[in-house]
């Protein structure tokens, strides 16, 4: 039996299912490259729907919740780099920072924070993003 696609499960009553976070961005070609070549997110959509609007979704690899970069859209209006602190969970974080830094992306050292660890990266609009590992849920020692 193969699991459900946790983008296409049902919503049942009492959810609140987080899957969409826009991030301000003041270039969006400029972006999606970054986020789908360097960053490694999937391009799910890309479309202009009226004049003036477009909206990219990108979604990080092995994720339920997606981004949205949009462009004519006034309620989610932004001012661009304004995003702080979304966190990337990863089961090896020596890793993950290795992948996004062979892929171009400055990523700052690993920062052991009492036993959770902590590398964290920009986009080029200055939104922050930051890799986290908790040893415990993926049942790995880490060196940090």
């Amino acid at each position: 039996m193969t699991s459900p696609d946790p983008q296409n499960a049902p919503v049942v009553p009492g959810m609140f299912q987080l899957e969409l976070v826009p991030v301000p961005v003041s270039d969006i070609d400029r972006a999606k490259t970054f986020y789908s070549e360097r960053a490694g997110f999937h391009v799910d959509v890309d479309v202009t729907p009226a004049d003036g609007v477009r909206i990219v979704q990108l979604t990080p690899p092995g994720s339920a919740c997606s981004i949205t970069l949009a462009a004519g859209i006034p309620w989610l209006d932004m001012p661009a780099g304004t995003l702080r602190g979304l966190h990337l969970v990863v089961a090896d974080i020596e890793a993950a920072r290795a992948t996004l830094i062979g892929r171009g992306v400055e990523v700052g050292p690993v920062q052991d924070m009492g036993g959770v660890f902590y590398a964290s990266f920009a986009d080029p609009d200055g939104n922050t993003w930051t890799l986290q590992h908790m040893p415990w849920r993926t049942g790995s020692p880490q060196s940090g």
